[in-house]
């Protein structure tokens, strides 16, 4: 008995010292507007330190134990880094030099496998700022009134591709498509301006989403997503709201969990989390923001039944982390599934984003019309009784072309402010007249 233990005990030890030092399998660099984003692939857990250099500037990163896999390539140089060096050090160790073409801040942290990501190490440079700037609004203010801010989430980015269509369309292009058309529609609107949360192909975690449209001081934050699911029966579009007491279906359980998961799969750092998180959220289903974002959402969903096939006749809601915030009326779109292969094909259409995006504009426009903030141009123009600022209902025997002229405005414009393609109205329909003429 003594023999086998001293035998397991050796063997223990042996099997210890001489264990295969983790490779790394994988190098990325992701550039945001203020950081780079560098993802070690790696084989298992590695410990590692990191330190800065001056005179030129580097970021220097140890990996313990650790191999560069003779498959992996080095990044090619990007804005912030001009190369990237690696060499074996202390014969066990590996260390990769990043030389940059600016001084950055480093910051690292490790992930645990999920999904079909393994181990993990995520370094992220971020720009220096001298000083303590605060970070002005980009709300514009005229005479009569500010402009009102919409901020448009363009879903998932970088490390994280969101859902797969069976063709290969990954969620995250699809997302930033419509955002960007979506953007664009809202500028050319009067007395609305979009601020747009992700404008590129980099990851940003909910609460950086969110707190980015709240800095700015957004008036609504609206989250753009594609639709999943494991059959590709399911197709059509839907708005979610947040729900603190549970979700409104099991598609909204399963959404909530497939997207609240994202930052696992985008990679977040959990150093500055603790358990008091959930305990400070607030319970939003008694707040006015809450009822607003419903309200909102219940115009949107409209518009889009107007333009495409809808999923869901309400409002769904659902624990969505993204659409949390305590002060800004926060809905998410599901433009269709992208599992679905017909609306794959229509997701990636331009033709077809497009459509979409003056559909969500058009009931965000109605919404702000029945509810505008205080101190906007919408609100100081319906407040003085101007008739551009109205809404109207189409009666029996009213042309489009009637009613352009009834309000002084183009017939061009009204059918770009409604989103019409043709003349043809329907009884009880109703349109949004433009600010301006």
């Amino acid at each position: 008995m003594r023999k086998l233990l001293i035998s397991l005990v050796l063997a223990g030890f042996a099997g210890a010292s001489f264990a295969a030092p983790v490779a790394v399998e994988g190098l990325r660099v992701w550039e945001g507007p203020d950081s780079t984003r560098v993802v070690f692939d790696l084989s298992g857990p590695v410990e590692h330190s990191v330190f800065s250099l001056e005179n030129p500037n580097r970021i220097v990163i140890d990996l313990s134990d650790t191999r560069m896999d003779s498959s992996t390539s080095l990044p090619e140089a990007s804005a912030r880094v001009a190369q990237v060096r690696s060499a074996p050090r202390n014969k066990t160790d590996l260390r990769v030099v990043f030389d940059l073409a600016e001084k950055l801040k480093p910051k690292s942290f490790v992930v645990k496998p999920n999904g079909e990501y393994g181990h993990r190490l995520v370094l992220d440079l971020e720009i220096v700022t001298e000083g303590s700037k605060a970070i002005e609004p980009v709300k514009h203010v005229t005479p009569e009134g500010r402009e009102l801010i919409i901020a448009v989430d363009a879903g998932h980015g970088g490390e994280d591709p969101g859902a797969m269509g069976r063709q290969g369309t990954r969620e995250k292009d699809v997302a930033l498509a419509v955002a960007r058309e979506l953007a664009a529609k809202i500028n050319a609107e009067p007395g609305m301006r979009a601020l747009l949360i992700r404008d590129g192909d980099y990851y940003l975690d909910h609460g950086e989403r969110r707190e980015k449209a709240r800095r700015q001081g957004a008036d609504m934050f609206i989250s753009v997503h594609a639709d999943a699911f494991t059959s590709a029966q399911p197709s059509g579009s839907s708005v979610y709201v947040v729900s603190e007491r549970g979700a409104s279906s099991q598609a909204a359980r399963m959404l909530a969990e497939r997207e609240n998961a994202a930052d696992l799969v985008g990679g977040v750092s959990l150093s500055d989390k603790d358990d008091l998180l959930a305990s400070v959220l607030m319970d939003l289903s008694k707040t006015a923001t809450m009822s607003a974002s419903l309200n909102a959402g219940k115009h949107v969903l409209a518009a889009l039944g107007s333009a495409t096939k809808l999923h869901q006749s309400s409002v769904q809601q659902a624990g969505l982390i993204v659409l949390k915030s305590p002060d800004v009326p926060s809905i998410l779109v599901e433009t269709g599934f992208i599992s679905n292969a017909d609306e794959e094909r229509k997701l990636k259409d331009r033709n077809h984003q497009r459509k979409l995006a003056e559909a969500v504009v058009r009931g965000v426009r109605t919404y702000f019309y029945e509810n505008p903030p205080p101190g906007t141009l919408i609100a100081a123009r319906q407040g003085r009784g101007d008739n551009n600022a109205r809404q109207h209902a189409v009666r029996s025997g009213e042309t489009l072309s009637g009613i352009a002229r009834q309000y002084k405005v183009s017939l061009q414009t009204l059918r770009r402010v409604n989103g019409k393609s043709s003349d043809v109205l329907r009884v009880g329909e109703t349109l949004n007249i433009p600010l301006g003429s």
